[in-house]
């Protein structure tokens, strides 16, 4: 392409900037050829001219495009310069957070000053096994690429980090070392892996200080080689130190510290051990105050301390060597304390005798304090013929005192590696090794020394090294690909080595000034300008005459030449170290012997800390004497030999920014380092060739968009290449075809990133026109139609309109018609209203004139009316008065004439009669009255004589008694007799009325109590009224709630039951590693101790005795409460799943028997009472005995009915034990946690405790009855019999005796029969009202509780008063349940009960008719006339296999070890379980302990020994997984368990175990089965897990669809066409369909197989997941839409093999999610919004990590900006997810074997003559 080309319109550029070093710009129009500037438009959009230098026509680079940015290697950059890298360098820094970056065989490392979650376990396991194109970049990356290389080609490796100082170099190398330390482990059980990284805090500790620039500085160069065995595993190491920095130890620069042993040592002062050392803070020490703070930010110390010492155990340096260095190192702080006088002459100087640093310096070290003292302050000279003393001035001493210090802690830093070198070296012979160098890069300061320049010195041989190989490699890529070949032109650093190595050198002339007596700095700087002025790297400074310059290959330095000669000769005066040398710690004087008296080399290199790798040859004792700059050149050389033999790894570690801020990146710096550490000069090395290369296979996938269709018709892709190459780019020079790649100049590939994407431009505005065409047309279309139906309406409307006009015109004239009608006929109303109105009023004006007129005329008549009566009725008044007078008058007279004639009437007799005729009737009916009343008197005086009598008779009768009897007993007693018949009569009488009382008041109180009952019962059922109404409330309102927590809380409860599995199966699983382990280290023994002549023990002879210890066989069950209780202990929380049921029960027993024992107590405390007050009476009555007899009858009954009931309970609790503890593995998912399990089993345990507490009341109130019984029997004795009591005054009579006996024992009898009555009515009375009692008591206590509950709950809030109710309804309902359970079980007992006989008597039939039809055959046999041939019939097969003892070898061989599973194709699935449990139920038949132990014992040590032959076969595994749990299936089936007895047949209930319980076997089979399922999980791991990758991420299931981008030079796998690593999901599901067919035709359990595929399924989600987290190149839409694809299909496989379950599902979810998130719009908040709503699978991290990987493969597609990557974590900082980054795909879930019983009973299984089994009977 021309130059016009490239620099048109639009294009962008860099160019330099001050304050970015470079900065992106646009060109905003064509440039042409000759013009002198560009016309450019900032980011900023300001516009700026562009100048040209027209002589060099040097244009400004040009920028990649945007696809292009972000690159995991700089190599596939298109345009390969400084520009181009910094700021790829800087996106993948700020925009995406990755630190590291590949730039061809380098890793570009940039220290984030932050921790990161990448250097986990998880990302180790990761990248162990990948290649390293195939994973982002990462110093793991780098490890396993050395790693592997180390494995494949037998060469040693070396990793070299470098970087300036606080770059991370020393993190990055301990990094790589955990790395080796994790994926090889250790050779053996000396843990030498844990040995190298504890090696790290104490070279950190003595090696690394802080400095202005890194808080944590290592200030020694050191080379680490780790040594392998022929298995690659770690053996042993060894450590190189290069030119540690002596001078930090007696100075240290502003802000800076000594090393951290120093400070560590101090913080640790106040310890017991270190009180000896007279140590105080840090501060008080000049050698560690000198920079100021003394503290680091972050750091503690005395923490580290401790771990400088663990580390020091760990490498085996006992207590007392380390109290040794301890002193030396507080030795050199005393040392820096000391005061130094000088004298007035200044020639001298002397140090006090008292000086306490000093003392504390000498005693430390253990020498002399005054010799000390002298020669600190003298030295001696020595002529050849004399020896002086000199003084020396107080500089000269300053000087030899540091010196002293630095030689102290430089020979103390040599034998401390020494140390560490002799722990980690090792015995075994090293196959190979990695060494990994961690050294100073290139420095440059203000103010360079000899210690800079020694660091530039190293770096100039390693960047000569790093150049020669870079340039070899390019050589091998041209030569394999048969590129030919062009010398490039690179950078050679060969005369800048010369000029300070050669002869003559700097080096050479600055050790020969060391010689010259009075050499000076100046005199050397002379010379060198003399020397080496017209070399072209090296300089002299114009300012300066001390002072010169080197032209590094990274920059120009200046050095200061002042103390280059005091640091080269490094001069400590040899009478200080003899007196060191006669130290009375040995540690001190070995430091120093060895340095003279071993080799003088290692005292040199023990000065400059260098650790030669030969020793050189013996020299004299001036040999020590040799300078510091020949020691360093000579290890350099011999540093340089190592890694020339070894292949190299580069690691450049950058610092981003020098104020230590996490993620801020400064380009100023960043561009420095580029530069020094040659990362700039790879890049130029490989853009002055063919930097860009392709796989065919990838170059026809990215660019067959440019391909013509006719030439896609060639199948060969290679031809096809090259034709559009050569149609595309004109100058073939600028690209060369190689045997498998394409090779690029710098820029084509961006050119033909342009030409796709204008054929994609293109393409997509042809698709847009095309598309906004038919849109438009639509659009017309619609429009169309829809103007056309507006027409129609609008016509329609107006039409309608019209009519609707004409309509309301007619209506108008209409209606003015009308109106003008009603207006005419209402004006003609108003004027007829207003004529009728004024006639009205005229009228009756008139008329109410004539009115007024006769009104008046009226009224006068009528006043004259009343005018002329009054005056009549006065006259008449008058008239009548005086008549009256006048009749009164005459009246009176009259009436007193008719008194006088009445008078003398009543005094005549006739008046009498009359008035006395009514008394005359009232007389007659009194009289007949008194007469009925004198009968009445009559009668009852009759009946009171006869009465009279009767009693004169009876009481003159009893006083003839009374006499007799008295005469008989004697005079004395009559009075008191008298008196007793009085007490009697009055205790009578007081018993009488006290009865009558008492009648009265229990009538009473029955009465109030049953009154009370019934009030109460009306309140009780208005206050259930009220519950009820409540409980309805409450359940309505927590209906949902109760239902979400019910579902979360079964969650939990399985989540902690998995968690629970896991860990047993963990143990499992670690228990069979460990007894693999075992068996792999004896069967090493017997090889190693095996010799020819000897013969082999049999191979199952050691696994028979490890595994003859299972536990015997128990043929007793569990007898008693405790021992089931015992027995569900000891299962376990797994083993057992404690029924709810059984603990109710055993409540509601335990209230039955409180109960009882109540009613028992009550009745025993009755009996005391009446036996305290009844008095011993010498004629006690028979009556009594009899109740007694009675009462202690009914105690016996009562007793025995409870003991009854009380085994009956302890049955049915001793069998549902054994079913929950049978039934436990099946069940225990459903029973809940192990939480509730123990809660549960602690209630089981205080129930039985209780249980027996009641038993022993019962038995106490038992000794009680039996004491009252035997009392009785003691005084039934005592008393006189019938035949010994007096007779009755009658007695003398004569009577027969036969008669009297007869009427005595019928009196008695009668008087029994009536006592009892009586008694027992008095008892039933007394129960009954005690009934009540205790009703109407247990109904308070229910009311009081029931009021106590409701005003608490009344008082709670809504949420516990829901949970109260809930409870209580709980409760209640649970006792109803219990009862009805009891009811049931009842009923079913009965029910078995009467099948059991059913069946007995169906039997009986059964057998009398086959007697009889026996019998009707034989008669027919013995009616044959001829004779024939007659089979014996065979007995039925009863299920049951027989061998003998010593056929079990045999039975082994051929059942297990080997059988083949072809062998039984097309049999019983699972036929071996089925044989080997007849042949144990045989044995169990005939009662052999023994033989089932040995059959058991023998079959599981033969699986263990198949499996371990072929543990990586996946059919022999699920073979034997399936037979193992068909053989624990039958084991629970038959076992006799009802729990497990639910499905089967009568007939295989037949085929039950009769004599052993084999439940240990059971678990000993359940963890072998785990072990097989584990197995059987790895094989097929193993089997699918390198096709995840390729066919999930890499294979195109979608044609077309992706597309590949520049890989630079790390070529991934899956960019090889057809390569052997290539998958597609074909692969992968044909290989699912091999195992579900597998375990399908093997019978495995679907339960079983459906857990299989999801651990298949978690570790395809894992693995894919993983790659996807440490892949940018997989991170885009196209790959979102493959996976999304793939997942489909593998959803659809699941659907088809009915496998699609929820567990199998959710396992998948991650994946599932990550693919929408690569598909999902990236851009707004609504969109950030989605995507956290819908990852919920994926943690914060990971959504973050993805988001930031997204990388787009077209340039159509955009980038996720920073801000809504912000926005997404500031969405989900709420979140509490996990830290980790990755998925761990070794994770195994815990596998569960659910009970699935078989429906073949035994004796319908036929054996096949294959198995060879022929000895084996059927019984």
């Amino acid at each position: 392409m021309s130059v016009s080309e490239l620099y048109s319109q639009y294009t962008r550029v860099w160019i330099p900037d001050p304050d970015e070093v470079w900065r992106s710009a646009e060109l905003t129009k064509d440039y042409k050829e000759g013009e002198k500037s560009l016309q450019l438009q900032l980011e900023d959009e300001t516009i700026r001219e562009y100048p040209i230098d027209v002589q060099s026509n040097q244009l400004p680079f040009l920028r990649n495009p945007d696809i292009l940015v972000g690159e995991n290697d700089l190599t596939a950059l298109s345009y390969l310069h400084e520009p181009a890298v910094l700021h790829n360098l800087k996106v993948r820094f700020l925009e995406s957070n990755h630190i590291y970056t590949y730039c061809g065989i380098v890793l570009v490392a940039i220290n984030p000053y932050e921790q990161l979650p990448i250097y986990g376990q998880d990302v180790i396991y990761a990248y162990s096994g990948q290649n390293m194109g195939d994973m982002d970049p990462h110093i793991f990356a780098v490890a396993e690429e050395a790693y592997k290389q180390m494995a494949r080609d037998e060469k040693n490796q070396s990793i070299i980090v470098s970087g300036e100082s606080g770059a991370g170099k020393t993190v990055s190398a301990k990094y790589a070392m955990r790395y080796f330390a994790t994926v090889s482990g250790s050779a053996s059980d000396t843990n030498i892996e844990e040995k190298v990284l504890a090696s790290s805090p104490i070279m950190e500790a003595i090696g690394n200080a802080k400095t202005t620039r890194n808080d944590n500085s290592s200030r020694f160069g050191k080379y680490i080689q780790i040594g392998f065995d022929k298995r690659y595993r770690i053996i042993g190491a060894n450590m190189r130190t290069y030119l540690l920095e002596k001078s930090r130890v007696v100075f240290q620069a502003d802000d800076e510290r000594n090393y951290h042993i120093f400070y560590q040592l101090c913080a640790a002062a106040n310890l017991p051990e270190f009180k000896e050392l007279a140590l105080t803070r840090a501060e008080d020490f000049f050698y560690t105050s000198q920079g100021g703070d003394t503290s680091i930010e972050g750091v503690d110390d005395a923490e580290d301390f401790e771990k400088t010492r663990q580390a020091f155990t760990l490498l085996g340096v006992r207590e007392s060597h380390q109290i040794n260095i301890f002193k030396i190192i507080a030795s050199i702080l005393h040392l820096g304390n000391v005061e130094i006088q000088a004298e007035r002459d200044g020639e001298s100087c002397s140090i006090s005798p008292k000086d306490e640093h000093l003392s504390n310096f000498c005693q430390l070290l253990g020498v002399e304090h005054s010799q000390m003292e002298h020669w600190l302050c003298h030295r001696k000279l020595v002529t050849t013929s004399e020896t002086y003393v000199k003084t020396m001035s107080l500089q000269q001493v300053v000087n030899a005192r540091n010196a002293l210090a630095k030689h102290i802690y430089a020979q103390l830093f040599g034998w401390i590696v020494g140390h560490v070198n002799k722990a980690l070296h090792t015995s075994l012979k090293q196959h190979s090794f990695i060494g990994v160098l961690d050294i100073y890069g290139f420095e440059t300061f203000d103010v360079n020394s000899f210690e800079q320049f020694c660091i530039n010195y190293a770096n100039e041989k390693l960047q000569q090294q790093f150049n020669l190989h870079v340039f070899k490699l390019e050589q091998e890529e041209y030569m394999k690909e048969q590129i030919p070949w062009t010398l490039i032109d690179f950078y050679d650093n060969q005369p800048c080595i010369d000029l300070i190595e050669a002869k003559l050198g700097i080096l050479d002339l600055l050790d020969e000034e060391c010689k010259v007596p009075k050499g000076t700095d100046q005199n050397w700087a002379q010379k060198l300008y003399d020397r080496h002025s017209g070399s072209q790297h090296f300089q002299k400074p114009r300012m300066s005459n001390t002072a010169f310059i080197v032209v590094h290959f990274a920059d120009k330095v200046e050095y200061l030449s002042d103390s280059f000669l005091e640091k080269n000769r490094d001069t400590v005066y040899e009478e200080q170290i003899n007196i060191l040398k006669a130290s009375k710690l040995p540690l001190v004087a070995d430091l120093f012997h060895d340095g003279k008296d071993s080799a003088p080399a290692a005292a040199t290199s023990s000065k400059i800390s260098v650790r030669s790798a030969r020793p050189p040859l013996k020299a004299s004792n001036k040999e020590h004497k040799k300078t510091v700059g020949h020691q360093f050149r000579t290890s350099l050389h011999l540093l340089m030999e190592t890694l020339n033999t070894t292949t190299p790894h580069y690691v450049r570690c950058i610092k981003p920014n020098d104020e230590k801020l996490p993620f801020r990146f400064d380009p100023k710096r960043a561009v420095q380092q580029l530069r020094a550490c040659g990362v700039l000069e790879t890049i130029r090395i490989s853009a002055a060739g063919y930097p860009s290369r392709w796989a065919y296979h990838d170059f026809y996938n990215r660019y067959r968009v440019l391909v013509k269709k006719k030439e896609l018709a060639n199948t060969d892709k290679k031809a096809i290449c090259k034709s559009v190459l050569e149609s595309l780019i004109k100058d073939p020079d600028k690209f060369q075809f190689g045997r498998t790649k394409i090779f690029f100049r710098a820029g084509q590939v961006a050119y033909l990133e342009k030409l796709r994407a204008d054929k994609f431009r293109a393409a997509t505005i042809m698709i847009q026109k095309t598309v906004r065409g038919w849109l438009q047309k639509v659009k017309y279309r619609r429009l169309k139609a829809a103007t056309l139906t507006l027409q129609r309406y609008c016509r329609g409307h107006l039409a309608r309109r019209l009519a609707e006009h004409l309509r309301r015109t007619r209506a108008a004239v209409v209606l003015q018609k009308q109106y003008r009608m009603r207006r005419a006929h209402q004006a003609y109303q108003r004027v007829r209203r207003a004529t009728v109105v004024i006639q009205a009023f005229a009228r009756g004006m008139f008329v109410r004139r004539i009115y007024h007129q006769v009104l008046r005329e009226h009224k006068a008549t009528i006043i004259q009316k009343h005018v002329r009566s009054w005056l009549a009725r006065r006259c008449f008044q008058r008239l009548r008065g005086a008549a009256v007078v006048i009749q009164c008058g005459f009246r009176r007279l009259k009436a007193k004439r008719e008194l006088k004639a009445l008078k003398i009437e009543a005094r005549s007799a006739e008046h009498l009669k009359r008035l006395n005729v009514g008394m005359e009737n009232k007389v007659v009916q009194l009289q007949r009255k008194i007469d009925d009343q004198n009968k009445e008197f009559k009668m009852l005086s009759e009946q009171l004589s006869a009465i009279t009598s009767t009693h004169a008779t009876e009481v003159e009768k009893l006083k003839e008694e009374l006499a007799c009897y008295q005469q008989s007993q004697g005079g004395d007693s009559s009075p008191q007799l008298q008196e007793e018949v009085k007490s009697l009569r009055t205790e009578l009488q007081r018993a009488h009325s006290e009865r009558k009382v008492l009648e009265d008041a229990h009538t009473r109180e029955k009465d109030e109590l049953r009154k009370r009952v019934a009030d109460l019962e009306q309140e009780n059922a208005l206050l259930k009224d009220e519950k009820a109404q409540l409980n309805n409330q409450i359940l309505c309102q927590s209906k949902d709630e109760l239902a979400q927590t019910s579902v979360e809380e079964n969650l939990l409860m399985k989540k902690e039951l998995e968690e629970e599995r896991s860990r047993y199966q963990n143990l499992v699983k670690e228990y069979s590693r460990l007894e693999q382990r075992y068996d792999n280290l004896r069967d090493e023994m017997t090889i190693i101790k095996q010799t020819p002549g000897h013969r082999r023990n049999p191979s199952n002879q050691s696994s028979l005795e490890s595994d003859s210890n299972y536990p015997s066989i128990s043929t007793s069950e569990v007898g008693d409460a405790e021992d089931a209780l015992q027995q569900v202990e000891e299962i376990g929380l797994e083993k057992a799943a404690m029924d709810l049921t059984v603990f109710l029960k055993l409540q509601k027993r335990v209230r039955e028997l409180e109960q009882e024992r109540k009613k028992l107590q009550v009745q025993l405390e009755k009996k005391e009472q009446q036996d305290s007050k009844k008095i011993p009476a010498e004629l006690p009555s028979s009556d009594l005995d009899v109740d007694q007899d009675a009462d202690l009858a009914y105690n016996s009954l009562k007793r025995q009915e409870l003991e009854s009931e009380n085994k009956k309970l302890k049955n049915e609790l001793n069998e549902l034990r054994k079913a929950v503890a049978d039934q436990a593995s099946e069940h225990s998912a459903a029973h809940g946690t192990p939480d509730s399990y123990c809660l549960l089993l602690n209630q089981l345990k205080l129930a039985h405790e209780e249980l027996e507490v009641r038993k022993e009341e019962v038995l106490i109130l038992r000794t009680q009855i039996v004491s009252a019984d035997q009392r009785r029997l003691a005084g039934k004795g005592s008393e006189p019999n019938i035949n010994a009591r007096t007779s009755w005054p009658n007695s003398e009579k004569h009577v027969d005796q036969e008669d009297a006996i007869e009427a005595y024992h019928g009196v008695c009898q009668t008087n029994r029969l009536l006592e009892a009555q009586l008694q027992a009515q008095s008892r039933e009375h007394g129960e009954e009202v005690e009934g009540l009692k205790a009703q109407v008591q247990a109904l308070k206590e229910e009311m009081d509780e029931q009021q106590q509950t409701f005003c608490q709950t009344l008082l709670l809030s809504p949420e516990a008063q829901l949970e109260f109710g809930i409870q209580q309804e709980l409760s209640r309902l649970t006792n109803e349940n219990l009862d009805l359970k009891e009811l049931v079980e009842k009923l079913e007992k009965n029910e078995k009960k009467l099948k059991k006989q059913l069946k007995i008597y169906m039997k009986k039939v059964q057998d009398l008719e086959a007697a009889q039809a026996l019998a009707q055959s034989e008669r027919r046999r013995h009616e044959l006339t001829r004779q024939v041939t007659v089979q014996r019939k065979e007995k039925d097969f009863q299920g049951m296999l027989e061998y003998h003892k010593e056929d079990e070898a045999l039975l082994i061989r051929n059942l297990v070890t080997d059988l083949k599973p072809q062998a039984l194709a097309g049999t019983v699935p699972c036929l071996p379980a089925y044989i080997l449990y007849m042949c144990i139920r045989h044995a169990d038949y005939v009662n052999d302990d023994l033989k089932v132990h040995s059959l058991l014992t023998s079959t599981i040590n033969g699986i263990k020994k198949v499996l371990k032959k072929h543990n990586d076969d996946f059919e022999m595994t699920s073979f034997w997984l399936s037979n193992t749990c068909r053989l624990l299936h039958c084991l629970k089936q038959y076992s006799g368990d009802e729990g497990f007895m639910t499905q089967n047949t009568a007939k295989q209930n037949e085929h039950c175990l009769k004599n052993f319980d084999l439940t240990e076997y059971r678990q000993v089979l359940s963890d072998l089965s785990i072990q097989i399922y584990q197995q059987l999980i790895k094989i097929s791991e193993g089997l699918l897990q390198p096709m995840i990758v390729s066919a999930m991420l890499e294979n195109e299931s979608i044609q077309g669809l992706s597309g590949v981008k520049p890989t630079g030079y790390r070529k991934r796998t899956s960019s090889l066409a057809d390569g052997d690593n290539s998958y597609c999901l074909e692969a992968v599901i044909r290989q699912m369909n091999s195992f579900h067919t597998v375990m399908c035709d093997q019978g495995l359990d679907p339960e079983i197989i459906l857990q299989v595929f999801k651990q298949l399924f978690y570790m395809i989600n894992a693995v894919t997941l993983n790659n996807l987290l440490l892949r940018k190149d997989v991170c885009s839409w196209s790959t979102g839409m493959q996976l999304r694809y793939n997942i489909s299909q593998l959803e659809e496989w699941l659907r088809g093999r009915n496998l699609h379950q929820r567990e199998v599902a959710e396992t998948m979810e991650p994946l599932i999610q990550a693919a929408q998130l690569l598909q999902l719009k990236k851009k707004s908040p609504e969109d950030a919004e989605a995507i956290c709503s819908l990852c919920t699978a994926l943690s914060t991290q990971q959504i973050v990590k993805i988001l930031n990987l997204y990388t787009p493969l077209n340039e159509f597609e955009e980038r996720v900006t920073v801000a809504f990557i912000r926005t997404i974590q500031a969405q989900l900082q709420e979140r509490n997810d996990p830290q980790h980054l990755l998925l761990d795909f070794k994770h195994t879930f815990p596998v569960l074997f659910p009970f699935n019983p078989s429906s073949l009973t035994m004796d319908s299984i036929h054996i096949p003559a294959c198995l060879n089994l022929e000895f084996l009977n059927e019984v």
